[in-house]
Parts: C-alpha cells; sequence; structure tokens
C-alpha cells in the first residue's frame, strides 16, 4: 500500500459551516507509513442547500469508556494505488481483496500485497462512456466464486450493455465459465448513457439500463433502455414484475423514466435507491418503487444542453419526482448506503461520488425521505465510493492514473 497523500476534513451533521486547520497524519491502514501535508481551503459549494464543509482541526481521541453516538465525524482520506479509468469496485466476500474494473477492459485485484490483472475477461467495446462496467459478488461467491460483471458490446444496429456472470478464482486471478444472462435492446448507435449498474437483493437481480441519449425509450414498453428491471439470478424477468400485462419484454421493468441511473443500492429496510445523472441540471436521488414512471424525458427539474426547456416535476403529472435534486448539476457517478459502525452517526445514510461535482456527498436517508446534509470537495471527479469490510469508505477517482482513497475516522 503505498499513502500519498492524507487529508484532515470535517464533516457537521446537517446544514452547518466549518472551520480550517492543517491536517494531521492518522496511521497508515498497512504497508509502508503515510505521509502528511497540509490542505488548502476547499471552496463552498454555491448552492444553498449544500452544506459548507472546509478541513477543520482533528478531534480528540475518544475515551475507551461508552459514550453516546456521535452527531458529526472528522475524518482522513489516505491515497493508495492508481488505475486506468476505474469504473466500480467491490469489496469480494471473505477475502481481504478489492475487485476494480477498468473501463478499457481490465478487472484488477488489490489486497495489501498489490495489485495483479485477471485473465479470462470478456472482450468489450469501449465507447465514450462504456466499456468494462460493474462488478459484484453473487450469493454464493463464498461457496463458488460467482460474480457479476456488467459490459458493452458490439452486434447489429450498434452497441450495447450486457451482464454476465463468471466464476472468479481470486487466488489465481483468473476467471471462468462466463456466460452472458442478459442484453439491453434495441442496440444503437453512439457511446452514451448504458448506465449498467448491478444489485443484488435476495434471489434477485437489479439492473439500470439507460436511456442510451435516445430520451423517447424511457417511456416506451418495447425497450429497455431507460428502465430499472428486476431480474432473476440467472437473468430472466422475475415472475411478479409490475408490468406483466404490456410487451413481452417489459416483463423485466421495475421502474421507468429513467435518463442515465448510475447508482443502485438496498438500504437496511430493503428500499432501492436510485442515483441518476440528469441533462443541464436535474441529477436526481430516487426511491425506486415498483410499477412507478420517474418521468424522464416528460419531466425533469433540468433543461435540454440545447437551451429548450423540460417541465419540471409537478404533483399531480403522474410521474414519481425525485427525492433529491441538484442544479446545477453535479453529476452523481455512484451510490452508496452506509451500513458500517466506523461513522456511527451516518449509519443508513447515501453517499455519492460525483464526477462534474468533483465531490462525495452525504444524503440523509430516514424512511422514505432523502434530505442534502454535506458536501465535501475532493478536487477531483469521483467515479466510485464503496464500503469496506471494516466499515472505512472508500473512493475512485475517474480518468486516467486514477488513484484510490481511504476514509477513516481521525
Amino acid at each position: 500500500m503505498r499513502a500519498l497523500r492524507i487529508a484532515t476534513l470535517t464533516a457537521l451533521a446537517g446544514l452547518a459551516a466549518a472551520c480550517s486547520s492543517p491536517g494531521e497524519t492518522p496511521t497508515a491502514p498497512s504497508g509502508t507509513p503515510a505521509q502528511s501535508t497540509p490542505v488548502a481551503n476547499p471552496q463552498a459549494s454555491s448552492d444553498p442547500s449544500v452544506a459548507s464543509t472546509s478541513p477543520a482541526p482533528s478531534a480528540e481521541a475518544t475515551s475507551a469508556a461508552p459514550s453516546p453516538t456521535p452527531t458529526s465525524h472528522t475524518f482522513t482520506v489516505a491515497e493508495h494505488e492508481t488505475f486506468d479509468e476505474p469504473w466500480a469496485m467491490t469489496f469480494l466476500p471473505g477475502t481481504d481483496v478489492l475487485a476494480v474494473t477498468e473501463r478499457g477492459g481490465a478487472l484488477k485485484l488489490r489486497d495489501a500485497s498489490g495489485v495483479r490483472e485477471v485473465s479470462g475477461v470478456p472482450e468489450v467495446t469501449v465507447t465514450q462512456q462504456g466499456g468494462l462496467g460493474d462488478i459484484i459478488a453473487g450469493p454464493t461467491f463464498e461457496q463458488d466464486g460467482t460474480v457479476y460483471l456488467s459490459w458493452v458490446e458490439s452486434g447489429e444496429g450498434g452497441t450495447g450493455a450486457v451482464v454476465g456472470t463468471a466464476k472468479l478464482d481470486v487466488d489465481g486471478a483468473a476467471l471462468s465459465d462466463v456466460t452472458k444472462i442478459w442484453e439491453q435492446s434495441p442496440k444503437i448507435d453512439g457511446g452514451g448513457h448504458y448506465s449498467h449498474r448491478l444489485a443484488i437483493q435476495g434471489e434477485y437481480l437489479f439492473v439500470s439500463s439507460g436511456d442510451r441519449r435516445q430520451f423517447t425509450p424511457a417511456q416506451e414498453i418495447d425497450s429497455t433502455l431507460g428502465k430499472i428491471l428486476r431480474l432473476t439470478l440467472d437473468g430472466q424477468p422475475a415472475a411478479d414484475n409490475p408490468f406483466q400485462e404490456d410487451a413481452p419484454i417489459a416483463q423485466q421493468f421495475w421502474s421507468i423514466g429513467h435518463r442515465n441511473p448510475l447508482g443502485l443500492a438496498f438500504d437496511a429496510d430493503g428500499r432501492l435507491w436510485s442515483s441518476e445523472m440528469g441533462p443541464k441540471g436535474g441529477d436526481e436521488v430516487n426511491l425506486i418503487r415498483p410499477g412507478l414512471n420517474y418521468g424522464w424525458p416528460e419531466a425533469s427539474n433540468g433543461s435540454n444542453y440545447d437551451g429548450s426547456d423540460i417541465p419540471d416535476h409537478t404533483g399531480g403529472d403522474g410521474f414519481e419526482p425525485p427525492k433529491v435534486s441538484w442544479n446545477p448539476s453535479v453529476s452523481p457517478g455512484s451510490l452508496m448506503i452506509y451500513q458500517g459502525d466506523l461513522f456511527p452517526a451516518w449509519k443508513g445514510d447515501a453517499f455519492i461520488g460525483a464526477l462534474s461535482g468533483e465531490a462525495l456527498i452525504r444524503v440523509n436517508l430516514a424512511g422514505d425521505t432523502a434530505a442534502l446534509a454535506d458536501t465535501w470537495p475532493m478536487d477531483a471527479r469521483i467515479r466510485e465510493v464503496e464500503e469496506g469490510p471494516d466499515g472505512a469508505i472508500w473512493l475512485l477517482r475517474d480518468g486516467d492514473s486514477a488513484a484510490l482513497l481511504e476514509l477513516r475516522p481521525e
């Protein structure tokens, strides 16, 4: 492990501002001792609904005696290895291994001994936003090494996202038995809005399928574009999905009217949440419910890139409004719902990696409600957010030579 830079940031619960001071050096998680440098004071967000934060003094060491759950946390940021255009990561159950996908088609395994590249990865088509996408462990991973992957392939009509299963041999750094179980339909020209995020709950696989920049298919029942899908673990439509009376392809649908949902995660009570990129403004956090229509392209709190207006979400329009929205855009690239114990004040909250916003965002979740809580400037596009096995929060920067970041309480 290489710890290249340590930053100390503070988060105040709710919408309060913080003061600043030089950071301090935490204990490095493993390997070479971390180095510490002062951190420049970041600019607070111009959006009044976003919490203003900046570097602050470290919290004093807590006593071993029991204490109430804190209402705020101070954390350090350690910088580790770099990856080439990383897109997703997941900690593999029963191991200390982090799996990282790179858009160009590489799958890598990272642990205390370093980074290894996995053989046997399926051939991918690399486009503007497409390539190798998500990876998650299957429910039987600890028994048989099953993982789920998404990627982009070429075919009749253009390109589209696909989802497949494979067996991952962690010790041998090899994939085998790669089997495609689902594909986006139709394939079209163009290289954007594949989405292809994956989540598993119980016996079901959920897949986000973007609109591929085609707009109207998000409202059509004969296309998987602009939908969130609920499938069996082998890729078949779930028998009790809400669109059973519509076209056969619609039997896959869980919800419709989506643009580019790049985040997908379940909370502790089984609610499915999604973060979605809007057009020019109008990024969203949505609570996903079966059979609902989330409006795109008929309703959005943003506008089209050509300047033309899109009707805002309004009560009674027949569309499900977002729980949180941003204008201007922050470009949410991922979503994680924190369930760990290292940051107890944030348990159950959503964390979002912002691409154009170059920030880590916290959204407070309370039952069916959500409220913007904190925005920490990270001085880089944040592609992915993941919770580690011990409750640390891990981030992946976006782009070439993009660093893996680790957040721990101070």
